[in-house]
């Protein structure tokens, strides 16, 4: 299922959504240098500032060794690879990271259609924050499911997936134009809590098959559907989303 565009107008200006799309094709173009590196640069760069599961655990760079071997050591020996690399700082990094045009392009359409509505529902502020902490719990389950990979984790998705959660809980019932392809492409009118439901539903099934960190997806977007549940309960919300005052005559 690939969403193109939703039917749920804003009242305001998406700043933050359209600064974090242009901050992740800067990034892609002009330090990833657009998929532009050799395999072995590409390979270089990502073990020198991506997020690494086991790194994150054992508070250290890998080896050499470990790289070369794919083994994450509790004693580790050998020359470390990316020395001076703060392993904590690369949490905040790898979600700038893509792997590909496809890669990006799919994660950028996804944050527009829906990253839109839930930062006109925050505000600017407030949809910042839910974006970066949605991206690190979401690498934080990743790491948690699998703490001794080696495998450099990449890419804004699990901040997105927090996102998508979000849009579930407050927009269930705006319709999104989606294409279903299967044996061919059908584009129809789903309402976002099938479209959304679907895809979380989807990443049980591909994911484990394939080198998509889909855990990562599934805690982001858990995180984001709770933090809306509860902020829709808070006097704040309750404010904002009052309807404004009107005088008759």
């Amino acid at each position: 299922m690939l969403p193109l565009r939703d039917k749920n107008p804003t009242t305001r200006a998406p700043v933050v959504t359209v600064l974090l799309m242009v901050a992740n094709v800067a990034v892609f173009l002009f330090v990833q240098h657009a998929g532009t590196l050799t395999t072995t640069e590409d390979a270089r760069f990502e073990y020198e500032h991506a997020a690494i599961p086991c790194e994150v655990v054992h508070d250290r760079p890998l080896t050499i060794q470990e790289i070369n071997f794919g083994t994450c050591s509790d004693t580790p020996r050998g020359t470390t690879f990316a020395t001076g690399k703060n392993v904590y700082l690369s949490v905040l990094v790898s979600m700038f990271l893509h792997g590909g045009w496809l890669h990006i392009g799919g994660n950028m359409l996804f944050l527009w259609i829906f990253g839109n509505n839930v930062e006109d529902k925050l505000g600017p502020i407030a949809y910042l924050v839910l974006y970066l902490v949605a991206g690190a719990v979401a690498m934080g389950a990743q790491i948690a499911a699998d703490p001794s990979s080696t495998i450099p984790v990449i890419g804004a998705s699990g901040a997105i997936a927090g996102v998508m959660g979000a849009y579930l809980v407050w927009f269930p019932r705006a319709r999104v134009l989606t294409l279903l392809i299967v044996f061919f492409i059908i584009p129809v009118e789903l309402p976002a809590f099938v479209l959304l439901l679907g895809w979380l539903v989807l990443q049980f099934f591909t994911g484990p098959n394939s080198d998509v960190a889909w855990v990562a997806h599934v805690g982001g977007f858990a995180f984001g559907a709770l933090v809306a549940l509860a902020v829709r309960n808070t006097a704040w919300w309750r404010r904002r989303t009052r309807p404004p005052l009107r005088y008759t005559f």
